[in-house]
């Protein structure tokens, strides 16, 4: 179960990686991975148009090598790797955003008349003709004042945008772009000024998408030769990212391992405790004779019987001197001193009750022996049997009350054990 436990936190790691990189699903050993994703009615985001990421798998060995090796030691802590910082891109051209107020964006409830749409047209024909004289901020100024007249007009805010661009204000641009994306979702423009905007920034991964998307809508020339140059530094930061993000799967899976293994051992050490107290119970059960305290029943004396009250060492309760309750001298319930209930005095069943008499059947009349309670104790049935609690409480009631012995005559329960004490003492 461990191990199935090991397996599923290593798969939870796996599928975290995969959703902060995506691009990992296209690597050919995890082909199998994608298909069965895409067999279930999913989606896998379009791959980068560059080649895969090389993993040097003679490293991943080595680094396999060396976690098995010390499996049962403790790790050394994994060496920090260097984060986004230790890669550097040539910065040729990027420059510094623009901090300027956003710029207007017109009223998207305001209704547009035919007349405004007129005025709008003209003053974008304006703002062309100044663009291409070079007067930027002109076409800026006429380009505003046509989206301020119809604000619904996604390709002002494009060539708005490629204004802003020419200006090196690639803030302003992509703010432009935004808009105009999202009144045209398939603005082939609008696409290209913000991937040129984000190259002038130096943010090469989302250049190189935005070119694309252009390109691919409606093919540029300008763009095309863009996004030539943006495409190998794009590259560079994404390959850079998935080597960080494999290193932060591999340390999130070492760490996983790690904690799978302290509790695994942690287990071990409270299996190997519990079996080394149940080792030591079992001797000390079988230093006193198989129960706790020293060859009697726990809570009571040497020999004894727990809970009777009265009882002496090695008797029963509110018995004489070795004998049982309610009975005389070494004698039972209900019977004469020293006597079995349905004895003479001093006898067993079937024994002599003249003078004398006292002992075992066939015993010495004169002896008045009683056989060894020691060996009364250690009969593993008697034992047995005294352990019932109905037993054990039709005892306690004759210790109380000898007479009470009569209403357990048909008891075969508490009979059985009173018979198998007089065959004991029938023997001894």
């Amino acid at each position: 179960m461990a191990s199935n436990k090991e397996q599923l936190q290593l798969l939870e790691g796996f599928i975290s990686a995969c959703k902060s990189n995506p691009m990992v699903l296209h690597r050919p050993e995890l082909k199998f991975f994608a298909d069965y994703i895409i067999s279930l009615g999913g989606k896998i985001p379009e791959v980068v148009e560059m080649e895969e990421e090389k993993v040097d798998d003679s490293k991943l060995d080595e680094s396999e090598s060396e976690e098995s090796s010390t499996s049962n030691n403790q790790p050394a802590a994994p060496e920090e790797e260097s984060e986004e910082s230790d890669i550097e891109i040539e910065a040729e051209g990027v420059i510094e955003g623009d901090n300027d107020e956003p710029q207007p964006m017109g009223d998207d409830s305001k209704e547009v008349t035919e007349e405004m749409m007129d005025g709008a047209s003209e003053k974008r024909q304006n703002a062309n003709i100044a663009i291409a004289d070079g007067n930027l901020e002109e076409g800026i100024k006429l380009y505003t004042e046509a989206i301020l007249l119809n604000p619904h007009s996604a390709p002002l805010y494009a060539k708005r945008a490629g204004a802003y661009v020419k200006a090196k204000k690639p803030n302003a641009a992509i703010r432009d772009c935004d808009k105009a994306i999202k009144m045209n979702p398939d603005s082939a423009q609008a696409y290209k000024w913000r991937g040129m905007a984000y190259r002038l920034l130096g943010t090469w991964d989302k250049s190189a998408s935005d070119l694309r998307l252009s390109v691919k809508i409606d093919f540029s020339e300008v763009a095309q030769e863009v996004l030539n140059y943006v495409q190998p530094r794009a590259q560079r930061i994404q390959e850079h990212q998935r080597k960080l993000e494999r290193r932060k799967m591999e340390k999130e899976i070492r760490e996983r391992k790690e904690r799978v293994r302290l509790a695994q051992e942690a287990q071990e050490k409270a299996r190997k405790e519990e079996e080394e107290r149940r080792k030591r119970q079992e001797e000390e059960e079988a230093e006193t004779g198989g129960f706790p305290g020293a060859g009697g029943f726990p809570g009571a004396g040497a020999g004894g019987f727990p809970g009777f009250p009265g009882a002496g060492a090695g008797r029963f309760p509110g018995a004489g001197a070795g004998g049982f309750p309610g009975a005389g001298a070494g004698g039972f319930p209900g019977a004469g001193a020293g006597g079995f209930p349905g004895a003479g005095a001093g006898g067993f069943p079937g024994a002599g009750t003249g003078p004398g008499a006292g002992g075992s059947p066939g015993a010495d009349t004169a002896s008045g022996g009683m056989p060894d309670i020691s060996a009364l104790l250690n009969d593993p049935d008697i034992l047995a049997s005294l352990q019932d609690p109905e037993v054990m409480a039709a005892f306690q009631d004759v210790s109380t009350n000898p007479n009470n012995m009569a209403k357990y005559q048909n008891n075969p329960r508490v009979m059985k054990v009173i018979n198998a004490i007089s065959s004991k003492f029938a023997r001894g």
